[in-house]
């Protein structure tokens, strides 16, 4: 198989990684793409750092045996704490979700003032923090943890009363910082977007890092000339590492169309 016609490779510690699969596909929709969730061992955000690393290489090699061009560590907390061992271990491109995130909020952020939503893990790691003083040291970040953000996404809760109450105990700290831009980092949090909009000041623009990473995976395989050039419908195939029924329930809430066949991998 040519190098341009190989999938793409997505991996995240659940289900919210197909939201960053949702954003390859309205970026790129020639592409294959094999993705793969770590269900059995969900979540990450709150394992310790050595125990993410572990996981990464594990899920690494479930993509690489699917003969990928690319690999997408649509996991926050991975991306945070465990990049580099899997871009070791890969050998071909990698991308995280924080660089691409941090990327487009400090283009965005017109006071320097910029939020930070994740799990435990990733707000801990201050990856995005480190990321964005970077690429800009005059920024300033601040982080916020929203464990039960990830919940009330995978129970359907998008508009209930209960998950308003939740967003605003949240993240009022950020507004009384005068936050500008507010950084979704986690795949969660976007099936939540309306909500935190109707909590955040009006002046506050979201970032949606999975977003912001199709577009960094479009223009690396444009300018490495690895665009799919085929013209048909994409292969898309999803693999879990537990009994896949609920993956596929919720899954197609956070991909925004049916999943078809989910298989069991380890």
């Amino acid at each position: 198989m040519e190098l341009s016609s190989r999938p793409i490779g997505v991996f995240d510690s659940g289900i919210g990684g197909l939201t960053v699969v949702r954003a390859l596909l309205h970026h790129l929709p020639n592409e294959n793409i094999v993705y793969f969730g770590d269900t059995a061992r969900v979540p990450y955000g709150s394992k310790s750092p050595q125990v993410v690393r572990e996981y990464a290489l594990q899920d690494t090699d479930v993509l690489l045996r699917h003969n990928v061009k690319m690999i997408v560590v649509a996991c926050n907390t991975v991306s945070a704490v465990a990049l580099d061992v899997v871009q070791k271990r890969a050998g071909i491109p990698v991308v995280g979700v924080i660089i691409p995130g941090a990327e487009a909020a400090t283009r965005t952020t017109k006071n320097g003032r910029i939020g930070i939503i994740g799990t435990q893990g990733t707000i801990a790691s201050n990856a995005y923090n480190n990321a964005i003083r970077t690429l800009n040291p005059a920024d300033e970040v601040f982080g916020q943890a929203c464990p039960l953000f990830v919940p009330l996404a995978e129970e359907g809760w998008t508009d209930h009363a209960a998950t308003e109450l939740i967003a605003k105990h949240y993240l009022f700290p950020l507004a009384q910082n005068k936050i500008d831009t507010l950084v979704l980092a986690c795949t969660h949090y976007p099936l939540l977007k309306d909500v935190i909009r109707k909590v955040v000041p009006q002046n506050v623009t979201l970032i949606d890092s999975g977003e912001a990473t199709g577009r960094t995976v479009k223009k690396m395989l444009s300018e490495a000339g690895e665009l799919n050039p085929s013209s048909m419908n994409p292969n898309l195939q999803f693999f879990v590492s537990d009994i896949p029924l609920k993956f596929s329930e919720v899954g197609e809430r956070f991909l925004g169309m049916k999943l078809g066949r989910v298989q069991r991998e380890s």
